[in-house]
């Protein structure tokens, strides 16, 4: 179970507030982290994403995680995230392009829908509504995996 996740932006406190909307939770700053800001989804669990600067990258340490700045950080990133959203995909796409991002509705295979929407056209995140969310539960498992791609172990 995922309660919290973070990413990165050029805009952070921008794209806590985009993120908050696609939610229709809330957002704030982040203070033990400057520049950093949170956006809270408002759901049971709490569930939140943290998104920090661009090149703070988080690294161990004796003790607790260190942050340190990475002057040259890739704009594009690893990972990506796919999340709910209590938006329509009609909605999320009217945010997008009033945002200048891109996003595009994509069927993941038939197992589920969801809305590419790249996060200052650099960071993926997938969205999907309430319905998408169901079949994504019910089609998304290690079983049907098993099944789909014929792993036998």
């Amino acid at each position: 179970m995922l309660f919290h996740a973070s990413i990165p932006a050029d805009n952070p406190e921008h794209v806590a507030r985009v993120i908050a909307e696609l939610w229709r939770g809330e957002m704030m700053p982040f203070l033990p982290h400057p520049g950093a800001y949170m956006a809270w989804s408002g759901d049971e669990r709490g569930t939140e994403l943290e998104i920090f600067p661009r090149g703070q990258e988080e690294f161990p340490s004796p003790g607790e995680v260190t942050v340190r700045k990475n002057p040259s950080p890739s704009q594009y990133s690893e990972c990506h995230l796919a999340m709910g959203t209590r938006l329509s995909f009609e909605e999320v796409l009217v945010i997008a392009k009033r945002e200048g991002w891109m996003a595009q509705r994509c069927d993941r295979g038939g197992l589920f829908n969801i809305v590419e929407f790249w996060v200052e056209n650099k960071f993926l995140l997938e969205l999907m509504p309430d319905a998408e969310q169901k079949r994504y539960v019910v089609n998304v498992t290690p079983k049907a995996f098993r099944t789909l791609f014929g792993i036998t172990a």
